[in-house]
């Protein structure tokens, strides 16, 4: 470009660029270690977890099964740590529940 302009182009956002994402339920084995969103079913917004390779997706303490689960990013290299917390089920949070908004 020798006059000194640029052009510019459109490329999709990664919103809009179809990308399939595989879901897990409650009991499924973690078959790759990373932070996965949560996304339960009636009492609780979405959050996200870190949840390690070979344990076992955890369920609701208040929802049980009626939650599912997406990774968001792996992190295989975690496992490698000497220290590790395994998630047998995923607390409760009503704080979410009890604010208000003020307009």
């Amino acid at each position: 470009m020798s006059n000194g302009k640029r052009k510019l182009r459109l490329v999709k956002s990664q919103a809009t660029m179809s990308k399939k994402t595989e879901q897990f339920r409650c009991g499924d084995k973690i078959l790759e270690s990373g932070i996965y969103r949560v996304y339960h079913e009636n009492h609780r917004l979405p959050h996200e977890v870190t949840l390690l390779r070979d344990q076992l997706f955890p369920k609701c303490s208040k929802c049980e099964n009626a939650v599912h689960f997406e990774l968001v990013r792996s992190a295989p290299d975690i496992t490698l740590a000497p220290f590790k917390v395994a998630l047998y089920a995923l607390p409760e949070n009503d704080e979410e529940e009890n604010f208000t908004i003020a307009l």
